[in-house]
């Protein structure tokens, strides 16, 4: 009997139907972006389904964080559309309040996202209007969802960048990405070289330094280096006051001057800045200020050690572009992440090559045939709350249209049959 009823259920699975069509947009990605345009979708009365690849909301912050990891901007900015964090949040939500917010705002909304199910392809169908979205479950299970709008939520950061560096397979100590970085507990007494100088570099080396490794931490360009606040404001704070009044190379120059004067000359620690100002290149190539908590004054101390480039490893070593040689025990590769949309998503004309909107902010939230991005502003998270708002707005305005000229047809209709029911 108990063999009968695995036959009926296998037999089952084989009818089920491998395509479903979905009444609304499909959004790709459970993250911030996702969850935020998830949100401002109910509040306009827009079904949707969200389809996430991890098994969890947020993966990036459950799953490839390190375990000291704060919000490095205030929470104000940092808070999803339609529900703050709690007031009493610190001004720096730790990583695991920022994954409690998000939990609850899930809730909040009755977000419930499909996980465990990895887009394999979405592609614009010209002959009957609709994406074609092909996704691959768990259990190896193929399911194709057929919808009228897609929104690409996968966010800036869904894969980490792993550099080709001559010799590194040959090294034979630890190496890691900083997305499988917890603590530097298990580094104790440990030489660790840090490859990268953004906020994730910075940081990795501070706690390495804080669990008694000793850091050296590779910078092979230039990097500004703000402090996080400026006698006790908020240094992004302020920007944002000033740029309400001051014309962006402005404010670049004064934040520069409050940075010498509160950090002194980054540039005899190693550190040079580069000659354009650090808003400007934010805004240009995506590449975000450090804001310093503590790993500035390692360096000066000595406790962290700044390189410059690398030239090639070997056994247990790294050799720098400036001949010096230097023994290590392990490598933390902070060399970022980047975009997956163009492994994914069969469309030239709205996502460039980089995996990037290739219209400018505040211009790349919306493509055509129903094609959306949300969380490609290289503005955080206050970036990825307007897009959610203006994508919702803007398919909410044509649901509602489209449902009040339903229900007059549908009512005309209604009137018709009653009109013909009297002869």
């Amino acid at each position: 009997m108990e063999n009968l009823f695995r036959l009926v259920d296998q037999d089952q699975d084989l009818f089920q139907p491998k395509w479903t069509l979905v009444n609304g947009p499909i959004i790709v990605g459970a993250g911030p972006s996702g969850l935020a345009a998830a949100a401002c979708l109910k509040e306009q009365g827009v079904p949707f389904v969200v389809v996430e690849r991890a098994d969890c909301i947020a993966s990036l912050w459950q799953k490839r964080t390190y375990d000291r990891l704060k919000l490095h901007l205030p929470k104000q900015f940092c808070q999803l559309p339609k529900l703050p964090f709690p007031e009493d949040y610190p001004e720096y939500p730790t990583k695991r309040q920022f994954i409690e917010y998000l939990e609850s705002y899930a809730k909040h909304f009755d977000i419930n996202p499909k996980f465990n199910e990895c887009v394999e392809s979405a592609r614009y169908d010209e002959t009957s209007g609709f994406w074609r979205v092909k996704t691959l479950g768990s259990n190896q299970t193929e399911l194709e969802y057929i919808c009228r709008w897609l929104i690409v939520a996968t966010g800036e950061n869904a894969e980490s960048v792993m550099p080709d560096i001559e010799g590194l397979d040959e090294f034979g100590g630890e190496v890691i990405h900083a997305c499988d970085y917890k603590s530097g507990e298990k580094f104790k007494e440990q030489k660790v070289l840090v490859v990268g100088c953004g906020n994730s570099g910075m940081e990795v080396s501070l706690d390495l330094c804080n669990h008694s490794a000793s850091p050296s931490m590779v910078v092979r360009s230039s990097v500004h280096v703000l402090p996080r606040e400026i006698l006790g404001k908020s240094t992004f704070e302020l920007a944002v006051l000033m740029m309400k009044w001051l014309p962006l190379w402005l404010v670049d120059k004064l934040m520069l001057i409050l940075a010498w004067l509160v950090l002194g000359n980054t540039e005899k620690y190693g550190l040079k800045r580069p000659s354009t100002g650090p808003l400007e290149l934010k805004n240009r190539q995506g590449k975000t200020p450090v804001l310093d908590i503590g790993a500035l004054e390692k360096i000066r101390s000595g406790d962290i050690n700044v390189v410059p480039g690398i030239k090639h490893f070997s056994r247990c070593q790294v050799e720098l572009v400036n001949g010096e040689k230097l023994d290590i025990d392990s490598v933390v590769l902070a060399t970022g992440y980047r975009s997956n949309v163009p492994s994914w998503l069969q469309e030239g004309d709205f996502f460039a090559k980089n995996g990037y909107p290739k219209a400018e902010f505040p211009h790349g939230w919306k493509g055509r045939s129903g094609l959306y991005a949300a969380g490609f502003t290289r503005r955080g998270l206050s970036g990825a709350s307007l897009d959610a708002m203006r994508i919702a707005q803007d398919i909410g305005t044509v649901w509602k249209e489209e449902n009040k000229q339903l229900k007059k047809r549908t009512i005309a209709r209604h009137r018709r049959c009653i009109s013909l029911s009297h002869f």
